[in-house]
C-alpha cells in the first residue's frame, strides 16, 4: 500500500491535456507515488479575452482553495500545461508557501522568471507541444516521474535558519559580497545571496517579509535602476522596504548603471552612451546625471520608510567594478550627485561616505562592524 507520505498534488487541464495527465499519474503510481489530481480547466473559451482571464483567476483561485482544504500542504504540487494551463499552474504556485515543493512540465511558451523569481519552482521544459501523446512526450513524462518520486522521497525544501544575514549581491560586487563572507562565516553568521539582476531582489524581499533574515547587507541596489528606469525585472514593489525593519547596511551597488540586454539589441541612444559588455547576454550603460538623481531620489524614499536601524555606506571610490579609474563607466561627479541627494533626503536612515571602492576590503570590514554593531544594539 502506498504511503499517505509519498503523495503528490498534480495540476492539469484536462479538457486539453487528458492523456499527458493520465500517463504522467501511472508513471507516479508505478513508482509508488499516490497522485490526487486537481482539474484546473476553463470553460469553452468565450470570445471575449478580459473573460478569460477573470476564467484563469477564477481557475486559480478553486485549485488553491482544494488544495487548501483536502490536501496535505506538505505535499509537491505538480503542474502539467501549456500557455494558458500553465498560467494557472503559476499562479497557483506563486501563492503557495516556499516550503512546498513545486514542478511544473511545460513547453514554456512565455517566459517564467517573474513567477519563479521568489519561489521554489522547478521547470521540466517538454520542448515539443503538449498536443497528445508521442515518444518525446512519454519520454518527458517518464524522466519527469522518476524526479518526482525522489523528490517525494527526500522530504521538505529546507530553507535554512531564521537568523540568516540576506546579502545582495551581483558580477560587479561579488569581490565585495566574497569579502563580507569572509568575515561572517569565521564569526558563525550564516549568509544568504540573492542575485540582484531584476529578480533576486524578489527573493530577498520575501525572506525578509517572512522571516527569514535576522539582518541584511543590501550591497547590490542595482534593481532600483530597472524599476524605475530601463531593464527587465519581476513585480517587488516592496524590494526596498521589505527589509526596512531590521539591522540593515545599504550600498549602493550597481546603482551607476542600466542592466540591458545584448549589445546588439539595444537602443542607439544606449549604444552612444559610455557602456561595456558584462557578458553575451547583458550590456551595462551608464546613467545620466538626471537618470542618477532620479534613482537617487526614489531610493531615498524607500529608505525612509524604515523602522529599524539603517545605514547607508557610500564608496565614493566607485559603486561598481568598471566604475573605477579607467573602467568603462567610471564617473566620480555622477558618485557626487547620488550622494548629495541621498544625504540631502535622509530621514530615517544615517549616511557614511567612505573614500574606499565598493569592492575593496576596507569596504566590507566597515560593512560589517557596522551590521554587527546595529544587530548588538550599539548604535541608536
Amino acid at each position: 500500500m502506498t504511503s499517505r507520505a509519498h503523495e503528490v498534488i498534480l495540476l492539469a487541464t484536462l479538457n486539453t491535456k487528458s492523456s499527458e495527465a493520465c500517463y504522467l499519474k501511472k508513471a507516479l503510481e508505478d513508482r509508488h507515488v499516490h497522485v490526487n489530481m486537481v482539474d484546473i480547466s476553463l470553460s469553452p473559451i468565450p470570445d471575449a479575452v478580459d473573460h478569460k482571464q477573470q476564467q484563469i483567476e477564477s481557475a486559480a483561485a478553486q485549485a488553491l482553495a482544494t488544495i487548501a482544504g483536502e490536501h496535505s500542504p506538505d505535499h509537491p504540487v505538480v503542474g502539467l500545461g501549456g500557455g494558458t494551463g500553465g498560467d494557472i499552474i503559476l499562479r497557483i504556485m506563486q501563492s503557495l508557501p516556499m516550503e512546498v515543493a513545486k514542478i511544473i512540465i511545460s513547453p514554456l511558451p512565455f517566459d517564467p522568471r517573474a513567477a519563479a523569481a521568489d519561489n521554489f519552482i522547478v521547470m521540466i521544459p517538454t520542448v515539443v507541444d503538449l498536443e497528445g501523446l508521442n515518444g518525446t512526450v512519454r519520454s518527458v513524462l517518464g524522466t519527469a516521474a522518476e524526479m518526482i518520486a525522489g523528490l517525494v522521497a527526500g522530504g521538505p525544501v529546507w530553507l535554512g535558519q531564521a537568523g540568516s544575514i540576506g546579502m545582495t549581491t551581483l558580477g560587479v560586487t561579488r569581490k565585495a559580497a566574497q569579502s563580507i563572507i569572509n568575515r561572517l562565516q569565521p564569526r558563525g553568521y550564516e549568509v544568504t545571496t540573492f542575485h540582484a539582476n531584476g529578480f533576486g531582489g524578489a527573493a530577498f524581499a520575501r525572506f525578509a517579509r517572512e522571516g527569514r533574515l535576522a539582518a541584511a547587507i543590501d550591497m547590490t541596489i542595482h534593481e532600483m535602476t530597472r524599476i524605475q528606469l530601463a531593464g527587465d525585472h519581476a513585480p517587488m514593489p516592496d524590494r526596498f522596504r521589505a527589509a526596512g525593519s531590521l539591522p540593515r547596511i545599504v550600498l549602493p551597488g550597481g546603482l551607476n548603471f542600466l542592466g540591458l540586454g545584448p549589445l546588439d539589441q539595444i537602443k542607439p541612444a544606449y549604444r552612444r552612451r559610455p557602456h561595456y559588455r558584462h557578458s553575451g547576454h547583458f550590456t551595462h550603460v551608464k546613467l545620466t546625471p538626471e537618470e542618477m538623481t532620479h534613482v537617487a531620489s526614489a531610493l531615498a524614499a524607500e529608505l525612509n520608510e524604515a523602522t529599524g536601524k539603517t545605514l547607508l555606506i557610500l564608496p565614493m571610490g566607485g559603486f561598481s567594478h568598471e566604475d573605477r579609474p579607467g573602467g568603462a563607466i567610471e564617473d566620480a561627479a555622477l558618485r557626487e550627485t547620488s550622494a548629495e541627494c541621498l544625504e540631502a533626503a535622509a530621514i530615517a536612515y544615517d549616511v557614511q561616505r567612505i573614500d574606499s571602492h565598493i569592492n575593496d576590503s576596507a569596504t566590507a570590514e566597515i560593512a560589517v562592524r557596522a551590521l554587527l554593531d546595529r544587530q548588538q544594539g550599539d548604535v541608536p
